[in-house]
């Protein structure tokens, strides 16, 4: 079986903001799924899907990412294979206009995992990947949210996920006919965040994780709880060593994060045989699946 699962993020999405998550999810699955369907690898899908979302301004990711507390936008992503183990991540990386290609290249084509800032840049320079000017990601919404943060007193990154300040990391798990899974997850972190700050989105094990024995999965919502209970790996190994299926893993990992840091977000994985489940505490998640089971695609919010 081939199967794919993307997701827009977690988080309180007004109503007047769903049905562009609806479109963006659906156009990231079109992508991935037509790489699947083609015979393409998982490693394929995943960039592809990704890479979607990254050019959607709707999302947090590439273009239309938040700005930190310096105005600038910094980027994370990250790409697991789950056959070879192989990784790659960058993290706070600037003038990147598709990070997840950046750390696809990186996992392929060096014996490196993750790459930070200008070194990041350097290396996707070094490999011919295009640049970008920062202002290129910028969207004029991100500009006036920030300018309104600026006026508060204090704004931290778990405020993000308690009101109707977005936070849509996006993220792909696919599955081959080969049976390789693969996990990917990009984001432009939170809103106003402080320069450097890195979430769980390029961390393996924390936002991204795929073993083809057992599963894969992508992860969204507040990254500092999210690494203080390496919620992926958690899924993962809740799977591999209890036996739970895909759905029962997933609502264990929330009530994990919710219990131990009283954190929030959402999760999407794919188990071995290639089936989707989901989980989330947040108010919506935008997400979207299709297995070769399926007679057409499922688009959520």
């Amino acid at each position: 079986m081939i199967s794919l699962i993307v997701h827009g993020g977690a988080w309180n999405i007004p109503a007047d903001m769903v049905e562009a998550h609806r479109t963006g999810v659906a156009a990231a699955l079109q992508a991935g799924w037509k790489v699947l369907a083609g015979g393409g690898s998982a490693v394929q899908a995943v960039e592809s899907s990704i890479q979607v979302m990254e050019d959607d301004p709707t999302f947090d990711a590439g273009r239309g990412s938040f700005v930190n507390a310096l105005g600038e936008i910094e980027l994370d992503a990250s790409i697991m294979n789950g056959t070879t183990m192989r990784c790659g991540a960058v993290a706070s990386v600037q003038n990147i206009r598709n990070p997840i290609t950046v750390a696809r290249v990186i996992m392929e084509k060096s014996d490196l995992v993750l790459l930070t800032g200008i070194g990041a840049v350097r290396f996707a320079k070094e490999h011919q990947l295009p640049t970008c000017k920062n202002d290129d990601l910028l969207v004029g919404r991100e500009l006036q949210r920030w300018k309104k943060l600026q006026t508060q007193k204090k704004f931290s990154p778990k405020d993000a996920f308690r009101g109707t300040v977005p936070s849509d990391t996006v993220g792909a798990v696919a599955m081959d006919a080969n049976g390789i899974i693969v996990a990917g997850t990009s984001t432009g972190g939170t809103p106003n965040k402080h320069p450097g700050r890195v979430g769980d989105s390029p961390l393996f094990g924390c936002g991204t994780y795929a073993d083809s024995a057992v599963g894969g999965v992508s992860c969204s919502g507040w990254g500092e709880g999210i690494i203080a209970v390496v919620l992926a790996k958690s899924v993962i190994d809740k799977m591999e060593m209890t036996g739970a299926d895909g759905d029962a893993a997933a609502s264990y990992g929330i009530q994990r994060l919710a219990s131990k840091v009283d954190g929030l977000g959402g999760i999407v994985l794919l188990d071995k045989r290639g089936k989707p489940s989901i989980a989330y505490n947040t108010p919506r998640m935008a997400r979207a699946y299709r297995t070769s089971d399926m007679n057409a695609d499922v688009v959520e919010v």
